[in-house]
């Protein structure tokens, strides 16, 4: 027997039981075609069935079909098998609408676990944090702790090799900054003011800015990718195994060589930007370059270069954590790698341009 039906008054009683896989389909078929569907009220049970395959769901799928045209509301006793929506979605099969109380639920239940993976993802990356900072406040009493080899290869690596990169692209667009100015200033008859706009503009903003997105997507995609591999290779799971401390080894020299490297591109970047706006300012508005300059110290005051140059420790520390975080929740895949690879780029250069709106709000707010 594999459905049990029984009468009690109004209530029709469908119990499903034994095997509905596909090779007792004739049986499956006899059964649900034979059922007797009588009565105002109807309620389908699954809790006796011992193996349920796309065979047998897509039978009680049928099953439900006779009670709909039959006009008789069923419900299941228990859960719903989930073996009958996934057949209904593979074999197109057409289920009756929801109940106006499961359409409201599913918007909810989907917001309801956004919200839980959201906490979780906050909760773990405050975990991270606070492991970086026991590492590194116990390193001020232990200084071999810090690894300065390390630290000294990760400042060459996403430092010094970055240069040419980061002093190229701060050069054009400098260039790009201060042509689109003399363009418009040049109506008004200010073309002198260009000087001041690059000057501002690059020492304040775009030259750390720049900086951070570019080694954003260059450091920060080595460090996912780096620990991930890592990560799938187990060889951090050596590493704890042997009583290594992973953060002391892997993640506090990354961070603290992107500390130092950040602003020393900073600086650079500010240079090449300043070059590129008096070498624009040469060709296109005949401004000579002993002009530029003092008309550059008469527009900077005292911290305008500050307020760029603090910046970049705090966005180095942002870029350096997202991309050890998301390198070291790498699990079982590469496709996985390349996912939160993906996700520590597009989350670094967020949260820069997030903090530099903060240090924005902040410098009006101090005047600075």
């Amino acid at each position: 027997m594999y459905l049990d039906s029984r009468a009690d008054a109004a209530l029709r009683s469908l119990s499903a039981e034994g095997r509905w896989c596909a090779d007792e389909a004739p049986g499956l078929s006899r059964a649900v075609a034979e059922a007797e569907l009588t009565g105002t009220h109807a309620v389908l049970d699954a809790g006796r069935i011992e193996a349920l395959d796309l065979t047998g769901a897509w039978f009680l799928r049928h099953l439900e079909d006779r009670l709909r045209r039959a006009g008789i509301p069923f419900e299941w006793r228990g859960a719903r098998p989930e073996a009958l929506e996934f057949a209904g979605r593979l074999l197109g099969d057409a289920a009756a609408p929801p109940a106006p109380t499961q359409r409201r639920e599913e918007p909810l239940g989907a917001l309801g676990r956004w919200t839980v993976r959201l906490g979780s993802q906050v909760h773990d990356g405050l975990e991270f944090l606070g492991r970086i900072y026991l590492v590194w406040a116990g390193a001020f009493a232990h200084p071999r702790r810090l690894r300065a080899k390390s630290i000294v290869r990760h400042v060459y690596e996403t430092g010094i090799q970055a240069i040419p990169i980061v002093a190229l692209i701060a050069f054009l667009i400098s260039v790009i900054v201060a042509y689109i100015g003399a363009q418009e200033l040049r109506q008004f008859g200010g073309e002198v003011y260009v000087v001041d706009l690059v000057t501002l503009s690059v020492l304040r903003e775009l030259g750390v800015l720049l900086t951070a997105i570019i080694v954003a997507g260059r450091s920060g995609s080595a460090f996912a990718a780096e620990i991930g591999v890592m990560r799938l290779n187990e060889e951090i799971d050596a590493l704890r195994a042997i009583g290594i401390n992973v953060v002391e080894v892997l993640v506090l020299p990354r961070v603290i060589g992107l500390i130092i490297a950040l602003p020393l591109l900073t600086i650079i970047a500010d240079a090449m930007g300043l070059a590129g706006g008096a070498v624009l300012a040469w060709l296109v508005l005949d401004i000579p370059f002993n002009q530029f300059l003092v008309r550059m110290q008469e527009a900077i005051a005292p911290t305008t270069f500050w307020a760029g140059l603090l910046k970049a420790p705090v966005f180095a520390f942002v870029i350096a954590m997202i991309g050890t975080f998301r390198g070291i929740q790498v699990r079982d895949t590469s496709r996985e790698l390349g996912r939160l690879t993906t996700v520590a780029v597009v989350e670094s250069i967020f949260t820069v341009l997030f903090v530099d709106a903060v240090f924005a709000i902040v410098y009006w707010n101090l005047d600075f």
